[in-house]
């Protein structure tokens, strides 16, 4: 029988600082200890912490509280995880919560040039699908995944991870430093100097890669005794880039299981995480109907950029809102599902200078 660490979701993190952290720092005591091979269920809360509600409304999520996103369920110390090894998190199971929810704010998500005001959608769970009264007609297969998990950095990766983002946001560029609002545990150290854990780094984090199914095995370098493995952010659905900057968003029960691999990670020199699956399949299985759009690195005032990736996965994404607003859909509902549904794929880089994103619409996820 797997090994239970509980939490209260009728209460948020800051009320259980015994049970999870929202940032990331090598003194956060562990809350459970496991064994190599012994099954661990973990239970974890929404990337909100539980302030999107059934009955919350759009213009609600201007006053939210940022800092205290994602709640993330552990440490849990490994037993015999040492620096230098590598970790193996088998995914064996993720049951999701009843309720979640899929939103955009201002100034986030991939075109928040685009979207200035905030939008919100309520989902209802079964263990099949997700359904919402704002996209009638629509349902979404169950493919749940855990958007944040990782291990603890050393006190060194945290210097180093620290300057360097403080360095990138003195060149201009978007970063979230330390901030001690909302910080969990609050205890003054951590709460000034943990890292947020919005940004995935080499600990992993929040990668939001949707092929993290049950079946996989996550592989992170350890950096710490006893690895000191959280998780959170689950994820019901979600599309290849989460472009609206949020998924179909849960809490979860998630049961995994920790194998090491002594040494493995320094003799190798594996630095960043890797991940595997033995048998993978979309949830939309057999012959699939889809539609998609293209983008090329081509600016709304014709002029041509040489193989800027961004700029055409850009392209594709609004190229894909005009094409569901064809359909009749509000650019608002258009943006909710390329987020949750449309998968943008690199289709060619190297027939410069035009390099070309596809998005990619599975048709059937329309009902009625």
């Amino acid at each position: 029988m797997a090994k239970i660490i509980r939490i209260d979701r009728t209460k948020q993190l800051r009320e259980e600082p015994d049970r999870g952290h929202n940032r990331w720092h090598p003194d956060i005591l562990p809350v459970a200890e496991v064994d190599p091979l012994e099954e661990v269920s973990i239970e974890t809360r929404d990337s909100s912490d539980g302030q999107i509600r059934p009955g919350i409304e759009a213009t609600d999520l201007l006053k939210m509280d940022s800092g205290v996103v994602h709640p993330l369920t552990g440490p849990v110390f490994v037993k015999g995880a040492m620096p230098g090894d590598l970790l193996e998190v088998e995914y064996l199971e993720i049951v999701p919560q009843r309720h979640a929810w899929t939103r955009f704010v201002p100034g986030l998500g991939f075109l928040h040039d685009l979207f200035d005001h905030p939008y919100l959608v309520h989902w209802e769970l079964t263990e099949s699908w997700a359904t919402s009264a704002s996209l009638p007609g629509v349902r979404i297969p169950n493919a749940a995944f855990m958007g944040t998990a990782g291990v603890a950095p050393s006190h060194r990766q945290l210097a180093e991870w620290t300057s360097r983002e403080a360095e990138l946001l003195a060149r201009g560029g978007t970063v979230f430093p330390p901030d001690a609002g909302g910080a969990v545990p609050p205890t003054e150290t951590i709460a000034r100097h943990g890292l947020r854990t919005i940004p995935p780094r080499e600990n992993c984090g929040n990668v939001d890669v949707k092929q993290l199914t049950v079946g996989s095995r996550l592989l992170l370098p350890v950096n710490v005794e006893g690895a000191l493995f959280s998780v959170g952010d689950g994820h019901f659905a979600q599309g290849d880039s989460e472009c609206c900057g949020t998924a179909i968003e849960m809490g979860a029960t998630v049961t995994v299981r920790f194998r090491l691999h002594h040494g493995e990670a320094a003799r190798r020199r594996i630095l960043w995480p890797r991940f595997a699956h033995s048998r993978f399949t979309s949830p939309r299985s057999g012959p699939m109907n889809f539609i998609a759009t293209m983008g090329m690195p081509i600016r709304e005032d014709g002029s041509n950029e040489s193989g800027d990736l961004t700029l055409a996965a850009r392209n594709a994404t609004i190229n894909m809102i005009d094409l569901l607003e064809e359909r009749g859909w509000s650019r608002e509902q258009a943006y909710v599902l390329c987020s949750v549904a449309v998968d943008l794929k690199v289709s060619n880089v190297v027939d410069m200078p035009n390099v070309v994103v596809s998005a990619i619409l599975p048709e059937d996820i329309f009902h009625g």
